[in-house]
């Protein structure tokens, strides 16, 4: 494999692994009008990510930086024409983390209230930004032969952006769910359990739609083989959720996307962005890369980097791995200065 692939296959695993992490905690913070009915449901499901949701985002800033590093051509096309969904990306990922703190400065039923959705709304903006700027890089966007945009601002916003971005959302939201069913207890539990059940088979079917699209513009019968494995995860998925099984029904809707995506990306390769203009126009990995001297510096600086990373996030949630209640926590009393 040269370094080109390897780094096309790494930046495809650093966005799969973004949506895996970042994807439940999406998911449940669009789900707390939903799910939240009561005031220590809200508190239970944002205790349920609060440890973890700034490390999962750590994983969209290493996808972007390694598109910059070891692909700028592909960087310069796909940021400049989807400026619009990556500024309301920032915005929603922005407003998010500042609900998440602000929120717990102090405790009013307003202030609760409005921070709460906060989350929810910066959560659905970021979920459908990002769904829709992957959507077009993999669907195709209006670019030229320089690979600049071809029309206004909402010209890259077509279909291939909308399916996209409601792939991503329908996905996290069943994720979320799942996950609240494999973290939390009693009432919690059991309405997101049957949320999952309801609606998991349907939720699928953009991704799986959005797969089947790039599989059968440009697939093998390696990617015609992810595809029927993504399928199968769903059923899965499914099968277990209905029984109670939350553990292997959130690794099997995980499966899915994990094999979904393998779809797109081994399907779409070597092209990073395709033109809607001219197939000519394609932006592949040839073309974007930067040298094999840097790739291969890369290659070693990730190879010592990574693994460190990887242990760490791994012992957070190790560490926080242990199912939640609506119990309070009683705090020991702090005795006042003699």
């Amino acid at each position: 494999m040269d370094l080109q692939t390897l780094w096309f296959a790494a930046v495809a695993v650093l966005w799969i692994g973004f949506l895996l992490l970042e994807g439940f905690d999406f998911g449940v913070a669009a789900l707390l009008p939903v799910l939240g009915r009561h005031t220590s449901d809200r508190h239970l499901m944002l205790r349920s990510i609060g440890p973890l949701w700034d490390g999962n985002e750590v994983w969209l800033i290493t996808a972007v930086g390694a598109v910059f590093a070891a692909f700028p051509g592909w960087y310069a096309t796909w940021l400049p024409a989807l400026y619009l969904p990556f500024v309301l990306v920032l915005f929603g990922l922005i407003i998010r983390a500042v609900a998440f703190e602000w929120r717990h400065s102090h405790h009013t039923p307003a202030w609760d209230s409005s921070w709460t959705w906060v989350i929810t709304t910066g959560s659905l903006i970021a979920a459908l930004g990002i769904g829709a700027a992957l959507g077009a890089t993999t669907l195709g966007l209006p670019i030229d032969a320089a690979g600049n945009r071809v029309g206004g601002a909402f010209s890259g916003l077509g279909w291939p952006a909308l399916l996209g971005a409601v792939a991503v959302l329908t996905f996290s939201l069943v994720h979320g769910a799942m996950f609240l069913a494999l973290k939390t207890d009693g009432s919690l539990r059991g309405a997101a359990r049957a949320f999952a059940r309801r609606w998991a088979p349907v939720a699928a079917l953009p991704l799986l739609g959005w797969a089947a699209v790039v599989h059968l513009r440009y697939g093998t019968p390696v990617t015609a083989a992810l595809w029927l494995l993504a399928a199968l995860a769903v059923l899965v998925a499914w099968a277990r959720i209905v029984v109670g099984r939350e553990g292997q029904a959130f690794a099997a809707w995980g499966a899915m996307l994990i094999a979904a995506a393998a779809t797109i990306f081994g399907a779409a390769y070597p092209v990073v962005v395709p033109s809607t203009v001219d197939a000519a126009f394609d932006v592949t990995v040839a073309d974007a890369s930067v040298s094999d001297y840097t790739l291969t510096v890369m290659t070693w600086a990730a190879g010592f980097g990574l693994p460190v990373v990887l242990a760490y996030q791994a012992w957070t949630y190790w560490v926080f791995r242990k199912r939640l209640t609506a119990e309070p926590v009683h705090e020991e009393p702090v005795e006042a200065p003699a």
